[in-house]
C-alpha cells in the first residue's frame, strides 16, 4: 500500500491551551515542543501570538528553539495580529476568517465579501514578508459551499501556501468529511488541512478520514485536549496512520511519555480508556483474553504497547482465570501447587464481585494464606 501524503501540525500549545483553565508556562511549551520534535511532528503551532506579551515572548522563543519541525502562529486577519506574528520569527502564520454566515454575521458584522477581500490584503502583507501563510476557515464545516469554495479560491490566488478546514464546532460525521474534503481537494490545486473538534466523538475519525480524502496536513492535540470536547488526539491519529495508512515515519515510543507530561502541565486527567495511552488501553482482566495473549498478544491487540511507549498490564478481578493468575502469581515470585492456586483463584473472584481492587500486596497475601493451609 502507497502510504498516504500527509505531515502533522500539532496545535497543542495552541488550541489546546484554549482548553478551559489550561495555561502552559514557557518552559513547559519548550518541553512540549520538544518531546514533538523527538516524534517527527513537522509543524508546531506554538501559539497564538497578539493574545498577551507572554505568549508572544513563549511563541519567539520556540521560533529560537532551532527544532527541526516548522513553528507556526495563529493570527486574525488583522494588520496588529500579523505584525506581531511576523516578529516572532515564525515559520509559517495561520491567517483565520469565520466563514459561515451565522459567525459573519455575528463577529464581522459586514458582508462576506468584504470579510474576504479584507483577509486576502493580509495574506498578501504576510506573503510580502517571507513567510509561509496556512489561510484557514473557521466554521467551514457550516459554510456555504459555493463561497467556501471562493475562499479557499482566492486565497491559493493570493499564494497561500495551504487551505485549512475547520470543524470548528466537530458537527460532522466521516461521512461527511469525506464527501467534502474530496470535493475541496479536487476543485482547488493546493494542500488541504483538517482541523477537527471533537463535539460527536468524532475528531480523530474524521481527521484520518480527512487524510484518506486527500487531506495533506492534520491537526492534533496531545491527548485530545482542546475547547469544550477537545481535539482529534495525536496519539490516536498517529496510530491509526501507522496502521492503516502506511505512514512509519514517526516515533511513536515517545507517545505515552508525552501524554503523561501534557496530563500533568494541563492538569487535565484521561479516562482510564483513552485510546493509546489511557491506563487501561493495554490492560486486560478476562480470563479468556488473558490465556490467549500469553500465547501471542496480537490475539487482543491490535497494535502492541512497545510501539506507544506503554506497558501490557493483567488486572486481577472476577473475570479471572486459571492461567492468568498463574502468569501473575509467577511474576511476584511465587509458585503455587493446583490446590494453592484453586484457593487464591476463589478469592480472587470473590474480592472482585465485592468490587475491591487486587493490589500487589493484597495478591501476595492472599498466596502466603493458602500456602500456610496446604
Amino acid at each position: 500500500m502507497k502510504p498516504w501524503n500527509v505531515e502533522i501540525c500539532d496545535v497543542t500549545l495552541r488550541d489546546g491551551e484554549q482548553t478551559p483553565g489550561v495555561s502552559f508556562s514557557c518552559e513547559e511549551k519548550q518541553e512540549i515542543a520538544s518531546k514533538l520534535d523527538e516524534i517527527g511532528v513537522e509543524v508546531i503551532e506554538a501559539g497564538f501570538p497578539i493574545v498577551s506579551p507572554y505568549e508572544k515572548q513563549c511563541v519567539s522563543t520556540i521560533a529560537q528553539m532551532g527544532l527541526d519541525a516548522r513553528v507556526c502562529c495563529l493570527a486574525r486577519a488583522r494588520k496588529g495580529d500579523i505584525e506581531t506574528a511576523l516578529d516572532c520569527g515564525v515559520d509559517m502564520v495561520s491567517i483565520f476568517i469565520a466563514t459561515s454566515d451565522l459567525h459573519i454575521r455575528h463577529k464581522y458584522h459586514k458582508p462576506r465579501e468584504q470579510v474576504l477581500d479584507d483577509a486576502l490584503l493580509m495574506i498578501d502583507l504576510a506573503k510580502d514578508h517571507g513567510v509561509a501563510v496556512r489561510f484557514a476557515a473557521e466554521d467551514a464545516s457550516r459554510t456555504d459551499p459555493v463561497f467556501l469554495n471562493e475562499v479557499y479560491a482566492r486565497g491559493a490566488l493570493h499564494g497561500a501556501d495551504l487551505l485549512s478546514f475547520a470543524d470548528t464546532v466537530g458537527c460532522l460525521l466521516p461521512t461527511d468529511m469525506f464527501r467534502i474534503m474530496s470535493g475541496l481537494v479536487a476543485s482547488v490545486q493546493k494542500p488541504f488541512c483538517a482541523h477537527c473538534h471533537n463535539d460527536l466523538g468524532c475528531a480523530t475519525a474524521n481527521t484520518v478520514t480527512a487524510a484518506e480524502a486527500g487531506a495533506f496536513q492534520l491537526h492534533t492535540t496531545v491527548n485530545g485536549i482542546g475547547e469544550r470536547a477537545g481535539n482529534a488526539a495525536l496519539e490516536e491519529v498517529l496510530v491509526a496512520l501507522r496502521m492503516k495508512g502506511g505512514v512509519d515515519r514517526y516515533d511513536l515510543s515517545h507517545l505515552t511519555e508525552i501524554s503523561v507530561m501534557v496530563e500533568e502541565y494541563s492538569g487535565i486527567t484521561l479516562q482510564k480508556t483513552k485510546p493509546v495511552v489511557g491506563d487501561h488501553a493495554f490492560s486486560h482482566e478476562s480470563g479468556i483474553h488473558i490465556a490467549a495473549i500469553l500465547e501471542d498478544p496480537q490475539t487482543y491487540e491490535f497494535f502492541l504497547p512497545e510501539m506507544v511507549g506503554g506497558q501490557r498490564r493483567f488486572i486481577l478481578g472476577k473475570h479471572t482465570g486459571k492461567k492468568a493468575l498463574e502468569h501473575v502469581v509467577g511474576t511476584l515470585g511465587y509458585s503455587l501447587n493446583e490446590k494453592q492456586i484453586c484457593a487464591v483463584l476463589d478469592e480472587v473472584k470473590e474480592l472482585g464481585e465485592s468490587k475491591c481492587g487486587i493490589t500487589p500486596e493484597t495478591l501476595t497475601a492472599l498466596i502466603r494464606h493458602a500456602q500456610k493451609e496446604t
